[in-house]
């Protein structure tokens, strides 16, 4: 077996995992059944050489992590809007609609995906990039020092995240899907660990992981600030403009640190780990026994984690090819 990294996201009331070949949603349902689907999904990357090359292979992985989380976010939510309907079906008389064939309904959810993307990083890009810019800009009355002015960019665009992590959090729902975020971690170091994955095992391992999707965040937030520091405009328009341009490059060096800090365990790696390993103390709950259920099934229907725990614990996974 080849050594891989299993990498994962919370959804609602479930977890998704991405393996080699696939990835696997596991959703409690209202029946508090585990019901697991399976889609095969072969990764840019193992496609293309191209997009292998360090930076450019971020930005794929970036917006690829992006499509499929979305997608199984909207698939999630579907358990329970149709608990919804049924509890309504009796109160409100349904419309009389032409059923679509699987063809265009797999169209249909396709381009609904797609447009909620390209809404999602609007809005995102909006949020987090262009506001702390036109906000920084009133800086220019107290001083003319592209420096100072950049950081208080930076500084405003690092407590917006925060505070935006820190609000939803208070939400019962996003509760609830924080400590699944917490039983895809635990089951993701339990594998990597070499120990069997039980709800016993699981447990006793960490809720926080280098690879988080919210490390990511932070890192591409920090290095923002380094990089807009070379950009030397007063003018604004210019400024946002050069914020989006810069965004791909931005993912793609944080991305690649992600990367680089998953694969070592060394001070240097580990030192620079421990921002985004904080802020997980807000996207992480501890999760009780039924969602580390979840998160297993999630793992077991990408990877045969017996043989894969096997490898770690001999040491015995197939070299890469030089």
């Amino acid at each position: 077996m080849k050594k891989v990294n299993i990498g994962g996201q919370a959804v609602l009331e479930g977890v998704m995992m991405k393996g080699p070949e696939s990835y696997a949603l596991a959703v409690r349902t209202p029946e508090k059944e585990i019901d697991v689907q399976v889609t095969e999904y072969k990764s840019v990357g193992e496609k293309h050489k191209i997009a292998r090359i360090p930076i450019i292979r971020g930005v794929i992985n970036f917006i690829e992590s992006l499509y499929i989380g979305i997608g199984t976010l909207m698939k999630s939510s579907e358990y329970y809007d149709e608990e919804e309907e049924e509890k309504t079906s009796d109160e409100k008389p349904k419309k009389e609609k032409r059923e679509k064939t699987e063809k265009e309904k797999a169209v249909a959810e396709k381009a609904y995906m797609i447009g909620t993307l390209i809404m999602s990083l609007v809005i995102a890009i909006g949020i987090f990039m262009l506001i702390p810019v036109f906000l920084a800009n009133f800086m220019k009355h107290v001083t003319e020092n592209q420096l100072i002015i950049n950081l208080t960019e930076g500084v405003l665009r690092l407590l917006l995240f925060l505070g935006y992590v820190a609000l939803i959090s208070l939400m019962k729902d996003i509760k609830r899907t924080f400590m699944y975020h917490g039983a895809e971690h635990k089951t993701i170091n339990c594998l990597e660990a070499g120990d069997d994955l039980t709800v016993e095992n699981v447990k006793k391992h960490t809720r926080f992981h280098k690879r988080c999707g919210t490390s990511f965040v932070f890192i591409v937030m920090f290095i923002s600030i380094i990089v807009f520091m070379f950009v030397k405009t007063d003018v604004l328009w210019m400024k946002m403009v050069s914020r989006i341009l810069l965004i791909p490059f931005i993912a793609g060096i944080s991305y690649e640190f992600i990367r680089y800090a998953g694969r070592h365990e060394n001070a240097f790696a580990n030192i620079l780990s421990k921002p985004g390993l904080w802020v997980q103390r807000l996207t992480t709950r501890e999760p009780d026994d039924d969602m580390i259920e979840v998160a297993i099934a999630s793992v077991d229907a990408v990877i045969d984690w017996h043989e894969y725990v096997d490898c770690v614990r001999n040491d015995s996974f197939e070299k890469p090819e030089k």
